[in-house]
């Protein structure tokens, strides 16, 4: 992914993309704090801006929410956002044969994630609710998407949007890989655990 030239950003104060980002990963001051090795204290009154981070501080705490210092500091441009087929950064979770494409591009103050799912034959997820919304568009393949009480089969072409906090659930029962375009306001690798993978997933032919 292209890196923003650093530059004094005049779009948003400093305070609420810190409260704002930390929000979205579900951290507590006190969680943040602890992983940005800064007080709770302090840190309230950077969200607030009643206190201005040093450049030293500020890297810290841009870590601890799993961004770069230039999403805090740098105005981003269009052509950072513009993703290449083929060019994708892609990631897998520990222990997991899923892999995810990122379509999507961090800037301050954004609110959607979006990624491209290749799901291998047998997968399937967990059951899980959270706060937020989601889409999904079925690219290739079909999988069975579980929403409630109800049950779904998809198929290329299918699409559907439905909130977070209704449990759901997605499983690849057929012999052939899917990709699913996943797009939502849940970070979804904005967590432990993601690790970056270079070998292309396989696609179906």
């Amino acid at each position: 992914m292209p890196r923003v030239a650093l530059q004094p950003s005049q779009d948003a104060p400093l305070g609420p993309l810190i409260r704002k980002r930390r929000k979205q990963l579900g951290l507590t001051l006190k969680q943040l704090g602890e992983r940005a090795g800064v007080s709770v204290g302090y840190l309230s009154q950077v969200e607030r801006d009643n206190a201005a981070p040093s450049l030293g501080t500020l890297a810290q705490i841009a870590e601890a929410v799993d961004v770069g210092l230039d999403y805090f500091i740098s105005t981003p441009r269009p052509a950072d956002a513009l993703t290449r087929s083929g060019a994708r950064p892609r990631f897998s979770l520990a222990d997991s044969e899923l892999v995810y494409e990122q379509i999507s591009h961090e800037f301050p103050g954004s609110e959607l994630s979006s990624y491209m799912l290749h799901v291998p034959p047998g997968h399937a997820s967990e059951l899980v609710h959270h706060e937020g919304e989601e889409i999904i568009v079925i690219l290739e393949g079909e999988i069975e998407q579980v929403l409630g009480e109800e049950t779904f089969h998809m198929r290329a072409g299918d699409s559907l949007h439905y909130s977070g906090a209704t449990p759901h659930a997605w499983r690849n029962t057929t012999d052939r890989p899917a990709r699913i375009l996943w797009t939502g306001t849940l970070g979804v690798l904005h967590r432990a655990g993601a690790r970056r993978t270079d070998a292309p997933p396989r696609l179906m032919k």
